[in-house]
């Protein structure tokens, strides 16, 4: 799927090559907010890091890729949003996400996860949805304690961050509790 209407201020959009550019500049501008808990930024020193990001994301046969989109907010580049380590033959994805300091707080993460939740249910026939957050990440936990995801526990030192490993709080979904309609306040 190429772009995702998510309302009238958010647009996804599939992850292109053209878009390098774009994507490095904001990491680059973003730096010290996001490499705080992104792993990747440290590793994304120039525009040709971004190229090889997203040519492992669309380099690979539809059936074996994770879908990556571009967030867009009133035609303004957010972030990226998308599905990680999809086991089809089990029925289950992991989702992934981050969105640049200017953007937090006008709740664009959680309609876009809502959005790829619904797709991932309705369109891939994923049965379980998860995201892992590292520990004190609070922004970034915000998102499924939101939108009522169950929270597992910790998967302990799951994720290198420069010489050190984080935990990581795990949640899940289950596509029969997406007929559940989420609580709005």
């Amino acid at each position: 799927m190429e772009y995702l209407h998510v309302d009238d201020t958010i647009q996804l959009e599939s992850i292109q090559l053209h878009y390098a550019d774009t994507i490095f500049k904001a990491i680059d501008r973003n730096r010290s907010f996001l490499r705080k808990w992104l792993p990747f930024v440290d590793q994304t020193s120039n525009v040709s890091d971004t190229r090889a990001f997203i040519h492992s994301v669309t380099g690979t046969s539809s059936d074996e890729r994770d879908d990556v989109y571009m967030i867009w907010f009133k035609g303004e580049f957010a972030g990226l949003i998308g599905y990680k380590d999809t086991d089809y033959v089990n029925a289950k994805t992991e989702l992934g996400y981050w969105l640049i300091d200017k953007f937090q707080g006008k709740g664009i993460m959680v309609r876009s996860v809502q959005k790829l939740m619904d797709f991932a249910f309705h369109s891939l026939h994923m049965n379980r949805i998860q995201i892992k957050v590292a520990v004190g990440n609070s922004s970034s936990s915000a998102i499924p304690k939101r939108l009522n995801f169950h929270f597992e526990g910790i998967e302990r030192e799951g994720e290198k961050h420069r010489n050190r490993y984080l935990d990581l709080e795990v949640y899940s979904f289950l596509k029969k509790e997406w007929m559940t309609p989420i609580q709005e306040e």
